[in-house]
């Protein structure tokens, strides 16, 4: 079995690929190239302390708090979804799925703190008409007939972690200055070690907790205020569901500790300034004073089909940001390419036809 290797550009943390044109590893994000004799090697020198003990001030649910929820079990991709008692037969917002078993809730953690919806289902269907329209090359067909299969306000499940980050960061960096002459062309290159120390506080750094909704997915529609986050009540769930967490805070905590250390890494290397050129040599970060909430976060899920494929959409429900992929007109396309290509065959004619009149 064969994996691939993934090098991570230093600047961004994008994952940076082989330029066979420039022959060097070229970051697609930022466009910082590097010769690849000079690309900081993974030496184990960016350590981490994964196992800092995390505390909970998660809480129990109160005798009777549960008693008008009902939990809604989809037998095709197993989500389980929270709904009032007042629900009826509904489908599963993520794979929608008809055939629903209604059965008494029970377990779980009692949520810390929720987002209350903010914009109602008429804001997400023009939220979408808004999204097609800005696109290009959609296919005409698709604008036209597009209709909602399903529209879900969904409270997804979130593990919220707070904690204190000291680093430890060492990076290379270059100024170069270049000049010329009737005789030469210069190059000076003056290189320093730079150190950065300090400490960063991290609050509700946020983790998906649901597995059907897509990490990607997710975090594109972030962020949330979570200054405007309440006390958790069973009240804000009636006419909304809520996924049933299925991705443990145990689970969670190495894709925050990822977010805490790109974002500490951004934030040091800010102050790097001043340089022609800077890499990171060597990051040690260390996490302390860290617990975790758990929260539920408003979402609006769209879907609908259109030849066949389904297309899903996801907009949050507290500032209305908006994602999904939809299709592409592949003869709009095409044409266009040709009448790029067109174009510039013209322009390139002109040009050498003034050139010969010179």
């Amino acid at each position: 079995m064969s994996a691939v290797t993934e090098q991570k550009c230093p600047c961004c943390g994008g994952a940076v690929a082989f330029d066979t044109g420039s022959q060097k590893l070229k970051c697609p994000y930022c466009d910082t190239e590097f010769d690849i004799n000079d690309f900081p090697q993974d030496n184990g020198s960016e350590e981490m302390q994964d196992d800092i003990n995390w505390s909970s001030q998660n809480s129990e649910w109160s005798e009777g708090e549960t008693d008008g929820m009902s939990v809604y079990s989809c037998k095709s991709c197993g989500g389980e979804i929270i709904a009032d008692s007042t629900t009826g037969a509904t489908t599963c917002p993520y794979c929608g799925n008809q055939v629903v078993v209604k059965g008494k809730f029970s377990g779980a953690l009692r949520p810390d703190l929720v987002i209350p919806f903010k914009l109602d289902k008429k804001a997400a269907k023009e939220a979408l008409k808004k999204h097609i329209a800005t696109k290009k090359f959609v296919p005409k067909a698709f604008k036209d007939n597009n209709h909602i299969d399903e529209i879900k306000g969904v409270y997804v499940p979130h593990w919220l972690f707070t904690c204190n980050a000291a680093a430890n960061v060492n990076y290379s960096a270059e100024k170069v200055r270049k000049w010329s002459d009737s005789d030469y062309d210069y190059t000076e290159v003056e290189s320093y070690n730079v150190f950065r120390s300090g400490s960063i506080g991290f609050d509700n750094v946020p983790v998906d907790g649901s597995e059907k909704m897509p990490d990607d997915l997710m975090e594109s529609i972030e962020p949330f205020d979570v200054s405007q986050a309440v006390d958790f009540n069973t009240a804000y769930l009636a006419g909304y569901l809520a996924d049933k967490y299925d991705v443990s805070v145990e689970q969670s905590i190495g894709r925050a500790n990822e977010r805490i250390r790109n974002s500490a890494g951004s934030a040091f290397a800010e102050t790097v300034q001043g340089y022609t050129n800077v890499t990171p040599k060597s990051t040690y970060i260390n996490i302390a004073d860290g617990f975790y909430k758990y929260a539920l976060y408003p979402v609006w899920i769209l879907k609908t089909k259109w030849n066949g494929n389904e297309y899903t959409f996801a907009m949050n429900g507290q500032t209305g940001k908006f994602v999904g992929d939809i299709p592409t007109d592949k003869k709009a396309v095409r044409n266009a390419t040709l009448l790029l290509g067109a174009g510039i065959s013209a322009l390139l004619y002109g040009i050498s036809w003034l050139i010969e009149l010179l």
